[in-house]
């Protein structure tokens, strides 16, 4: 009798430890799948913020652009329109400041060149403003005939420093 309670007592330690470590094996074998999730998780959160660093980058090289006018005029052309609209899918996405440059040529007097500059860049603002670019991001500032793209004289001199630089700062 006492070898059969010692038998019974002896399969019931072995049933109690083959529980309680296929309990912590099983809680191991847990413990390590959730920390393998939680690195796949990461990991792929890190690729995703990679690629967004990155596409902004390029987004950014390409957002220094100059918009050239017509004499006398701030009325934007059709091909400065279609790439303000290009401009402003970006722009819509990117969290900074937008710096909008006015000019003119030498022609005119030093004052209507700088109010010239500035109608310049308001049309741009308001044309991007128009597309869904916050206008609190926008910045507009006029230097007239002041820094001229290209020195010299004549037409296609000229025609070069009538423009809207746009700048783009973090």
């Amino acid at each position: 009798m006492a070898l059969q309670k010692l038998k019974t007592a002896a399969g019931l330690a072995v049933a109690m430890a083959l529980v309680s470590g296929c309990s912590s094996t099983q809680e191991a074998d847990d413990a390590a799948a959730a920390e393998a999730a939680a690195a796949e998780q990461a990991a792929a959160e890190a690729a995703a913020a990679q690629a967004a660093a990155d596409a902004q980058a390029a987004a950014e090289a390409a957002l220094n652009n100059v918009y050239l006018f017509a004499f006398d005029t701030s009325t934007l052309s059709a091909d400065v329109r279609a790439d303000l609209d290009a401009q402003a899918m970006v722009l819509k996405e990117l969290p900074g400041v937008i710096r909008l440059e006015g000019h003119a040529d030498e022609r005119g007097t030093p004052e209507y060149n700088l109010a010239l500059g500035e109608r310049r860049a308001q049309a741009v603002a308001n044309y991007l403003a128009i597309q869904g670019v916050p206008r609190a991001q926008i910045e507009v500032i006029s230097y007239g005939e002041e820094k001229p793209a290209v020195q010299g004289y004549g037409d296609s001199v000229w025609s070069q420093n009538r423009r809207v630089e746009l700048k783009y700062s973090k």
